[in-house]
């Protein structure tokens, strides 16, 4: 990939309507692009139609991409993609957003109109993610599930705003990857039946041991050894397709 001062001197051309810096972004990033699609794959959508939709998330970070917040462009350009192939697979009927994540994203919004109307702007990412003990890489993913009336990528209707979008407030703190595997993690634990989300979070967030978990819980070790093997294999398949 290419380095961060190259990658903005094409994002300039790129605003100024050179198709050669599209280009040149598009093929540099194109591990990036092919390391995001293959957490999609097995939804019923082909690799090149997943491919295509990653790139057009990709021309629209480039579009939105706002150099003076200081937050590097892979990492705004992340969410960016992995949204535009969820929003299609949403759209499409390939994906459910889970209850638990659809009652955040409400409760959130709704955080966001009053706060709106109180202070004339949108709350940033991270007062967001305070008022609701909330990682902000959670904020962004749990705004970003469902069609809500305040996306994290729609401009803000307020002109004097410094940050366009919510995602322009994004920090620049995580790897991309790393980024992309937590929101999908976080994805899958939600699916989960509310004993096994316990154990994930004893096992996995708490450092305990399976039979620790098993008196717990209630139940033998070897049943929570089988049990935590099912979940594994049921994470390995929604991780990466």
């Amino acid at each position: 990939m290419l380095g961060e001062a190259e990658t903005l001197e094409l994002i300039r051309s790129a605003k100024k309507g050179s198709n050669d810096a599209k280009e040149a972004l598009l093929v540099h990033n194109t591990s990036l692009l092919k390391s995001i699609v293959k957490r999609y794959l097995g939804k019923g959508v082909e690799y090149d139609d997943l491919y295509s939709l990653a790139c057009m998330g990709l021309l629209k970070a480039i579009s939105g991409f706002d150099e003076s917040f200081q937050v590097r462009f892979s990492t705004y350009a992340v969410p960016m993609i992995a949204g535009e192939i969820k929003r299609f697979l949403r759209d499409d009927g390939s994906v459910k957003v889970s209850r638990a994540l659809k009652k955040s994203a409400r409760e959130l919004n709704k955080y966001i109109e009053h706060y709106t109307a109180e202070h004339g702007c949108q709350p940033t990412v991270k007062e967001l993610a305070a008022a609701f003990n909330m990682e902000e890489g959670e904020v962004v993913f749990t705004l970003g599930s469902g069609r809500m009336p305040v996306s994290i990528y729609e401009q803000s209707d307020y002109k004097d705003e410094r940050a366009g979008t919510l995602e322009d407030r994004l920090p620049a703190k995580e790897n991309p990857e790393d980024m992309l595997d937590r929101m999908l993690l976080k994805e899958a634990i939600e699916k989960l039946p509310e004993r096994e989300k316990k154990i994930v979070v004893l096992r996995y967030f708490r450092d305990m041991t399976q039979s620790e978990v098993a008196k717990a819980i209630g139940v033998s070790q070897v049943q929570i050894s089988r049990i935590e093997s099912r979940i594994i294999s049921r994470f390995k398949h929604d991780l990466t397709g």
